[in-house]
């Protein structure tokens, strides 16, 4: 789009024409704006088109409302994409200037005038304020799916002041004031400093920028490389870790106050100068120590020559000092000099944990998790429900205010601020502490804006460290099993709360000591609790060990076994039982990743062992470790001990080993739980490493509530491993599988599709892979029998990339001394390369049919027996792609294998309808997000159309074509790649350009053949299910679900359309069935009645008890009317609740809608 920089205008120019500015602001503003651009040398609003979603910088865009089934427009005074919006009021200085604004606005028609005109620095003014910022959250949340999330909100009151408001993270309503509390009104004054000219300025274009984490990261990252070194040295020296660890965490805290004003301004830095020369160097200890003392009881220093505060705390009770090098010193004077006002805790524990820590000090420059993916989760999970609180205290107190009771309305201010100064936020796997903090910071912040409103009443604010009545890190509370980080979480969260105060509110107000002992931060297992641990006893009464990893090179073969000699102690864990937390009104964090099988290498067998005994019939045994913390805190919730949870996962916890602990709280018709918030898939940094990930995250309450799920529509990396992304929003019920629309999790298991799928074959033991080479070495081809035993390998990389070639040694159905008589060179080469692995393993059956697959699939050989050909996909992909086998190939665990060899099978597999049914049913794994393909879901539970012969042919045909023209140009292009092909088809489906290698693919591999077929088999398969082809995706697995539900019900009355009946049913003769017409399903209607279950249920509409205090009854009226989706009268919302009446509601309805909170329509109130 064009813009043009119209003219330049200095700010005495400026001022001059818009301090006095009064009247109407609708006359005003989009003048007053347009100045602004000029002053700022930003280019004025382009002008609008009819088409609102192209208007990406204008004046007075238009957002679409829904009214229930109407709909109506808002506009935003000022809008650009991507970077802000901006609502404008016009106060007033004085009662009669007000008056006159209000007659300046009977001009217009009255859908164009606006309510305001307060007197500036009254409450009533205050109160306009915060309207147009909710004002401005509305249309935020109006905004198209599809358009990125400002990352700013203004609220300008013309001619008089600017305030600004941020939100980093990209989700929620948490636009909070920027910088902070102190400092986000701009009057107009400040646009004078060329300094304030630049923030907005960065605003308008470059909004990421002002992220002030950021910054703090850099800073941060050099502080911790400092800090590493000198660690590093003092080990060297001979010091222990720990001692190391403890002294430099007091260390960096007095540099800390230094710079924080805590303790005299370059105080401990010249301290440090002092004694760096070579004849005091030796003293620094004991000087040191001696200042440590000093700060921990309080008193006069005589190295600092000033009197310092009591600082207290477990920090300082231990005043131990080490001696320096030269360059040890040089090191921490570089650290001292360092402006510590710019740290980042909500790195700095991670850093710092990994600089103190010689196992992690190589993983320093790695990179870390930043803030704004913390907040991802923070603020929904605990801030916008407090936010929600919030403004229902202000629509409270606006209600007392036009009663004329300033007491009791500054009254209902200062009872949420006592519920905000008591609430407690548990992390029960708390790391290093920065999700802890980051909540901390936004308290403090809400704390804030509570303070300045109940200032507005004229008195002055709340504040006493000592008597509980403000923020402060007692609140946090943190549960660590590694007492290194739970030191370091310690200090972080001291440091971050001191920071922010000071930054505030000054060194005022602050009462000593300065660090409380809260002991907030507990030392223990957040998931098991037990007696000591004892060493594991074999029958003769030794300990028993486990091979712990270590390798050695094989005399005969050379190649690494595992070295026998390398064993680890075996330890029991007496009495296990779940580990018990404190109370919490919310809980969040980020516990450890370790998938089922991960857990007892990492773990060990006892832990695993007693960690499944306690959870016993609750949590699965094949869960993830994180679910162990998911499954407590939703017990937490629905027992009513815990408001909200919110937990960063592994994404697979869409897949089914982990829904089965989600989905039955999501489905409990007693006391159900409900997903508010998640984002199925997103980037990730591991904090233990730097490496990157995929998570989910999961924020959820009680009750039966639709929910907001993010999808991550584009990711662009940064520097510091972490990916800027955009987000998509979709409300409505979030179902186990992080989806909303079609709750794919109420399909039930066909018996039509049973005893025909499976992954593909487990080896345990590379040693089975051979060579064609060793494979005629060991007698293949000379050897009568022998091809039935060595037989074609394909692993999923194979089939998406290029094919090793490798065969594989299938011994199942021998016995050992059958193969040692038949083939006796197999066997030797099995018992040299498989069974020094195989001794090792802890699996009983795995280590003693040591010359068998560890999982040789013996349910699925007799399925496939006889079949000439079988399909395969892989289990994890980019592309759902399905192929045809030979039938003598034995396909890896990688696969999924299908024991069907008709084309027709093939076809409706590779169809757009199954492949959308998978991506929904299975799940998403990897760095690359790609696809898995669950066969107990994505297969068992699908339901094949019931198709006619000549529908059946045309699939057939269309199936064996696409298989045959895919096998035939890979054999003329042996580099071209399944993974390739399907890149480009993709591409070419989205109208996408191709690149120059795309345009190789493209000519080999013929990939417009591949989308043309693709698109025939699409249409011939919907026109079997009688299905429009273009259906979208949504109403495909609405369908589907409904046809799961029908086969099902078909099945329990005994008829069931086997895919194989042969197979599958050989005694019983199959009845065909026609389908049963559904006209309405065919023709588009009822699309949407799918689900048995708790995705298609109503509101209950049972009454509701009334609150008897004025702000949750403000609460519950919002919370009714979005419920209610449709626009409510006063009387339609009182009839939700008992004993109240339309007249109570309605004046309470009214300051809502005054206050920007609630919307009033010709047909009624909406949330």
């Amino acid at each position: 789009m064009y813009s043009l920089l119209l003219s330049s205008v200095n700010y005495p120019d400026f001022e001059a024409r818009w301090r006095p500015a009064g009247g109407a602001e609708r006359a005003n503003y989009g003048l007053f704006l347009q100045d602004l651009c000029d002053l700022l040398q930003v280019p004025r609003p382009e002008p609008t088109t009819d088409l609102p979603t192209q208007d990406q910088y204008v004046l007075e865009r238009a957002v679409e409302f829904r009214n229930g089934a109407k709909k109506s427009t808002g506009r935003i005074d000022l809008y650009k994409r991507g970077c802000f919006i901006l609502e404008t009021k016009q106060g007033t200085d004085t009662p009669d200037a007000q008056q006159k604004a209000e007659r300046a606005e009977l001009g217009f028609s009255p859908e164009k005038r606006r309510k305001g005109h307060a007197l500036r620095g009254s409450v009533k003014w205050e109160q306009m304020m915060q309207a147009a910022r909710q004002q401005a959250l509305g249309y935020v949340r109006a905004l198209p799916a599809e358009e990125p999330r400002p990352l700013f909100v203004l609220v300008v009151d013309v001619g008089y002041c600017i305030d600004v408001y941020a939100n980093f993270a990209g989700v929620g309503d948490s636009f909070v004031p920027f910088p902070d509390q102190a400092r986000f009104r701009l009057p107009l004054s400040a646009l004078a400093d060329e300094g304030t000219r630049t923030l907005l300025r960065n605003i308008w274009q470059e909004p990421r920028e002002l992220d002030p984490s950021r910054r703090a990261a850099r800073v941060t990252r050099e502080l911790a490389g400092y800090l590493a070194g000198v660690s590093a040295q003092l080990e060297r020296a001979g010091h222990a870790p720990e001692v190391v660890a403890q002294f430099l965490m007091r260390c960096l805290f007095t540099m800390f106050s230094e710079d924080v004003g805590l303790i005299p301004k370059h105080s401990f830095t010249g301290m440090l100068r002092t004694y760096s020369t070579p004849e005091m160097r030796e003293f620094l200890p004991d000087a040191l120590a001696g200042l440590w003392r000093t700060m921990d009881t309080g008193g006069f220093s005589p190295d600092l020559k000033a009197r310092l505060r009591r600082f207290n705390g477990k920090l300082f009770h231990d005043a131990t000092a080490l001696p320096l090098s030269p360059d040890q010193m040089a090191l921490l004077l570089k650290a001292a000099e360092a402006d510590w006002t710019e740290v980042e805790p909500a790195i700095f524990g991670t850093l710092l944990e990994r600089a103190l820590d010689p196992k992690e000090r190589h993983s320093l420059g790695a990179h870390y998790t930043p803030r704004r993916y913390v907040e991802r989760l923070v603020l929904p999970t605990v801030l916008e429900p407090l936010r929600r609180e919030w403004t229902a205290a202000q629509a409270a107190s606006a209600r007392r205010l036009e009663e004329d009771q300033p007491r009791e309305a500054r009254q209902e201010l200062v009872r949420f601020l006592t519920r905000l100064t008591s609430l407690r936020i548990l992390d029960p796997a708390c790391g290093s502490g920065n999700f802890l903090y980051v909540t901390l910071e936004h308290l403090k912040r809400l704390e804030g804006e509570v303070l300045a409103a109940i200032n507005a009443f004229g008195h002055s604010g709340l504040l006493d460290l000592g008597g509980g009545t403000t923020v402060s890190p007692r609140q946090l509370l943190g549960l660590e099993l590694n007492p290194r980080a739970a030191a370091i979480a310690d200090v972080v969260l001291r440091i971050g709360y001191l920071q922010w105060h000071l930054r505030t509110h000054g060194i005022t107000q602050l009462s000593e000591p300065l660090l409380d002992e809260y002991q907030n931060i507990r030392q223990q297992d957040a998931a098991l609790r037990h007696d000591a641990p004892t060493p594991r006893l074999d029958a003769h009464g030794q300990p028993v060990t486990r091979w712990d990893g270590t390798t050695r090179l094989h005399p005969a073969t050379g190649q690494p076994v595992p070295d026998e000699t390398a064993r680890t102690p075996v330890l029991d864990y007496p009495n296990p039982q779940p580990a018990e937390w404190p109370e919490a009104d919310f809980i969040v964090g980020n516990p450890p990743f370790l998938g089922d099988k991960a857990m007892r290498n990492s773990l060990g067998d006892g832990y695993v062992e007693a960690l499944r005994k306690a959870y016993k019939g609750i949590v699965p045994e094949s869960a993830d470790l994180v679910m162990y913390w998911w499954y407590n805190a939703a017990r937490a919730v629905q027992t009513n001990q815990t408001e909200r949870f919110g937990f960063i996962t592994t994404n697979s916890i869409t897949q089914s080993f982990n829904r089965r602990i989600t989905q039955p709280f999501l489905e409990d018709s007693a006391k159900p739980l409900s997903l508010i918030f998640a984002i199925s898939d997103h980037p990730w940094v591991d904090a233990a490493n730097g490496a990157s990930v995929r998570i989910a995250m999961t924020a959820a309450m009680s009750g039966d509530v639709p929910g907001t799920l993010f999808n991550v529509e584009n990711e662009k990396p940064q520097d510091d491993g972490s990916s800027d992304v955009e987000l998509v929003a979709q409300e409505g019920k979030i179902n186990a599988d992080l989806t909303v629309g079609a709750d794919l999790n109420t399909a039930k298991s066909l018996k039509a599709n049973i005893g025909l799928t499976n992954v593909g074959v487990g080896l345990y033991g590379a040693g089975f892979m051979v060579t064609p080479d060793e494979a005629a070495a060991l007698g293949l081809g000379t050897q009568q029998g022998l091809e039935q035993h060595i037989r074609p390998y394909i692993n999923g990389r194979d089939l998406a990339q290029k094919s090793r070639g490798y065969l594989v040694i299938d011994l199942f159905g021998l016995k050992p001394e059958n193969v040692l008589e038949r083939f006796p060179q197999v066997y030797q080469h099995v018992y040299e390369r498989v069974k020094p692995e195989r001794d090792q393993t802890q699996d009983k059956s795995t280590r003693e049919n040591w010359w068998q697959f560890g999982r040789p699939r013996s349910e699925l050989r007799p399925a496939l027996a006889g079949l000439s050909r079988f399909i395969v996909t892989t289990r994890t992909a980019r592309h759902r792609i399905f192929s045809f086998l030979p039938g003598n190939t034995l396909a890896d665990q990688k696969l999924v294998v299908f024991a069907l060899d008709d084309a027709l099978e093939l076809g409706v597999l590779s169809s757009r309808i199954h492949t959308a049914w998978a991506a929904a049913a299975g799940g998403w794994l990897g760095v690359g997000n790609d696809a898995t393909y669950n066969h107990s879901d994505c297969y068992l539970k699908f339901p094949f159309p019931a198709a006619t012969p000549a529908q059946q042919a045309r699939i057939r045909e269309l199936a064996e074509q696409l298989d045959a023209h895919r096998k035939r140009q890979q054999a003329q292009h042996p580099s071209l790649t399944l993974t390739d092909l399907y890149n480009v088809v993709e591409k070419l489906r989205a109208n996408q350009p191709l690149t120059p290698k795309d345009q190789t693919v493209n000519q080999q591999g013929l990939a417009s053949v591949v989308l043309s077929l693709h698109q025939q088999l699409d249409a011939a398969v919907a026109d079997a299910y009688s299905w429009p082809a273009t259906l979208p995706e949504a109403d495909i697995l609405q369908r589907l679900v409904r046809l799961n539900h029908e086969r099902a019900q078909e099945e329990k009355a005994g008829q069931i359309r086997y895919l194989r009946p042969a197979y599958q049913a050989p005694e019983t003769v199959q009845t065909e069935m026609a389908l049963p017409a559904v006209e309405s399903t065919k023709n588009g209607a009822n699309q949407g009645g799918v689900a048995e279950g708790r995705g298609g249920q109503s509101v209950n509409e049972a009454q509701q008890p009334w609150p008897t205090e004025l702000a949750p009854q403000m609460q519950a009226l919002r919370d009714a009317l979005q419920q209610a989706a449709q626009p409510q009268t006063a009387a339609q919302v009182a009839a939700r609740f008992k004993r109240l009446k339309p007249e109570k509601a309605q004046p309470l309805l009214e300051t809502l809608a005054a206050l920007s909170l609630i919307r009033h329509t010709e047909e009624g109130y909406m949330a």
